[in-house]
Formats: C-alpha cells, structure tokens, sequence
C-alpha cells in the first residue's frame, strides 16, 4: 500500500511540475512618454510576481521578473526608449538568474516611481504598469497658466498683445493673477472679463485607454486630440481667453485628475471632447452633454456615461495611491449652479454644431459624466460624431471636418461668455 501511495505522489509531482515551471510569456511591452509622466506596460496572460528598487550613481530602477520568458517584446523593449522622453535614458534587459528577468532603467531626472499590477479588462489580459513619475512634478499645464503673460489689464491692453504666451519653467510658483472682472454694457452685450479666460480642453481617453473605435481602424483618442488641438489655436488666437489641455500627447490621464487640473488652471470653462460609439451603428450626428446629479435624460445618455466613466479601468489606474486634492475635488457638492451654468455654455456649442452637422439630440442632455464633476466650473462633453457610424468615422477622419468641429465649439465658447462674463472667483487652496 505504501509502495502504491509513493507512486501516486511521485505521479502528482511530476504532473504539477511543468506547469509550476512554465514561464510566463510577455505578451506585449507598450513605453508611453509624456511630460506628465512616462508609463512602461507590460501584458501578460497570466499574472507577474515583481519587485522594485533603485540604484543611485548613476539613477536607475530595477525591476525583478519571477518566472518570465527573455523573448520577443521583452527583448524589444530597450529599442522602445525615444531621446525625446522626458525621465527615460534607455532600458536593459537581462536573464539576472536562471528563473529572473531583471529591467534595468537608466533615469535621466529624481523620478517617484509607481509599480503596480491590473486584472485584465476590455481587450487586454493582466498588466504591470510602472509609472514614473518625477520628484517634482513637471506639469505643462500649469506652466502656461503660470505664465505671467497670462493675464491683461483690460481688453484693449488684451488687443494689443500677440495671443502668444511663453511658458515659464514647469513647477514655477508664480500664479496667474486673477483680477475681478468688470462687466460694461456695450448694444446690450456684456464685455468679456478684464482678464483672460482659461478654457480648458480635454482630450478624451489617451495612451492605455483608445476609446472607441471605428469600422476602418480609427481610434477615438487620436480624433479627440486633433481637434482639441485645432481648437487650442483658435482659442488662443483671442485676445480674451487662452487655452490649455489636460492633455497633448497619446497618454492616458485618470478621469478625476482631469477635473483636478481644470480646477489648479482656475478655468473659466471645461470642455471634453470625445467621439463615441452606439450599439447601434445608425446612430449619428453631434451631442452636447452637461452633468446630471438626478440620473440621464436619455438610455443613450446614460450608456454613454458608463462607457465613459469606465476610461479608468481600461487607461490603468493606481487605486493604491491617495491623492488629497482628488478627494476634496470631487466631493458630493450640490452641483445645481454649475450645472445651469453648463446647460448654458452647452446650448451655445449645440447651436453652432446644429450649423455643420446633424444633431443626434436637438437640446443638451445630461448623465452622470465624472469628467464633468468640478464643482465650481461649467463643464460640457462634446460627442463630435459617433465614429461607430461608417459616414461618421470619415468625416471624424477629414482634417476639414475637425477644424469645423473645433471652429463650431469656439463660437459656441465666445457667444456663451458674451452673455455670461464669468465673475471673480477666489483661488482655490493647492494641495500641499
């Protein structure tokens, strides 16, 4: 019997072995370099066990692989690295120990790395993301809204500047005056503000997180960002406001530090562009949408709304890390004078866009957009097309079409604050 016993327990072992042994496969390596931040993803179809550390003199983190194959993305990971990224220097990769893979990245500044891991969601399998961010945070928005150009005495002085601004060193500390505004009656329209107005444009999804798709291989964040793009140029060829984007480049940012960066710019307005999908592919034409507290004026709202909010867990979002100035941001504050003022600025962009394209809505409607939760700024979403619509996705695609997108929203813009000039707000306290 206990001849019998020994077999089956030698049988087990040898049966569990392999597949205790077999290595995980590295799916894909994806490098995304931002001024915000660089992110290294790693794919896989099963999950990774990893360590982290650093090494000073010269800076570098090293990031240890359990029971990884030394093949194919792995391999072109070092190839990855573009002169241009702002915190990476190159990447080696070694076989450290018979069942350990080791990442050696060479760092070019004091970086405040974040490694963490993702179950698999949408079209990806699990994924170890690194993210690294630097000591002192470089954020090209806030270097334009610190830009002391930034702000004019009046209108006049406002017509006699260029539009141009120049940046000043990221994370200077140096704020953007914020002067009360003065509102004059001229033929019964309101001057705009004494000051320039801070639109902020926010190009939807980014980098991890695509967006919809389209039938021919069109990616919404790359339409959302060529029209905020666009956009960015005509508002800042005012004399009255300036633009900044929360993004400008193929990166993802999470859905709440979007708002957190409306509201640190101190923005008049918010508006994030977007061009979604339907379950069905007939639906068509132009949509502008504010927040609702009380639910969605429509089911096409509201499934808009859930495919949106969910950019946080298709983009990759470190739920380990707690960010003082995201709770108090987006805190469950009565909403109801922003969302009027929304409603509003909304009415103006639908009008515009009702001018060059069809409306799939003839009024605004409202769900429950977390991108749209700043407290204390107008927010609007606008859904330029609908790029699971076949004729959508070729307008969406036409550099024409999207200036007349971005042309349509900036007068929808001038015309709201026209006749709504925004009144001085006190500064909003900066985390520490």
């Amino acid at each position: 019997m206990s001849r019998q016993i020994a077999k089956l327990i030698t049988l087990l072992a040898l049966l569990w072995l392999p597949q205790a042994q077999a290595a995980v496969a590295i799916n894909s390596a994806r490098i995304w370099p931002a001024q915000d931040y660089t992110r290294l993803t790693l794919e896989t179809s099963k999950p990774l066990n990893y360590k982290m550390f650093t090494v000073d003199n010269p800076s570098r983190l090293v990031v240890d692989l359990d029971n990884v194959k030394l093949r194919g993305p792995l391999e072109a990971l070092t190839k990855k690295v573009g002169n241009d990224d702002p915190y990476l220097k190159s990447i080696r990769v070694g076989q450290f120990k018979p069942d350990v893979v080791r990442l050696v990245l060479d760092l070019k500044a004091a970086v405040k790395p974040q490694l963490f891991s993702l179950k698999p969601v949408a079209n990806y399998g699990y994924r170890l993301v690194l993210d690294i961010y630097p000591e002192t945070p470089a954020d090209p928005l806030m270097a334009l809204v610190d830009s002391k150009t930034g702000t004019v005495s009046s209108p006049a002085a406002a017509s006699s500047e260029s539009g141009t601004t120049t940046p000043t060193v990221a994370g200077a500390s140096t704020q953007a005056e914020i002067k009360p505004a003065t509102t004059t009656v001229a033929h019964s329209v309101p001057q705009l503000s004494a000051r320039k107005l801070i639109v902020v444009l926010d190009a939807g999804h980014g980098g991890e997180d695509p967006g919809a798709h389209g039938r021919h291989g069109t990616l919404e964040k790359n339409v959302t960002l060529a029209i905020a793009r666009r956009l960015r140029k005509l508002v800042d060829s005012s004399d009255d406001m300036r633009a900044v984007m929360t993004r400008n480049g193929d990166y993802f940012i999470p859905l709440g530090m979007r708002v957190v960066k409306a509201r640190r710019a101190h923005a008049d307005l918010f508006v994030s562009i977007h061009a979604d999908s339907y379950i069905r592919s007939s639906a068509k034409g132009s949509s502008v949408f504010a927040l609702s507290e009380h639910g969605a004026t429509s089911a096409a709202a509201r499934w808009l709304a859930k495919n949106e909010n969910e950019a946080d867990l298709i983009g990759g979002v470190n739920i380990d890390t707690k960010d003082p100035y995201l709770a108090r941001t987006l805190l469950d504050l009565s909403q109801t004078a922003t969302i009027s003022d929304s409603l509003k600025l909304g009415k103006f962009v639908l009008g515009q866009l009702g001018d060059i394209n069809n409306l799939h809505r003839g009024y605004v409607e409202q769900a429950g957009f977390a991108v749209l939760k700043a407290p204390d700024i107008p927010s609007i979403l606008v859904e330029t097309a609908f790029i699971s619509n076949p004729s959508g996705e070729r307008h969406l695609r036409n550099p024409r079409f999207q200036e007349k997108i971005a042309k349509a929203i900036f007068d929808g813009v001038k015309r709201y604050f026209a006749q709504n000039p925004p009144l001085a707000r006190p500064k909003i306290a900066q985390a520490n």
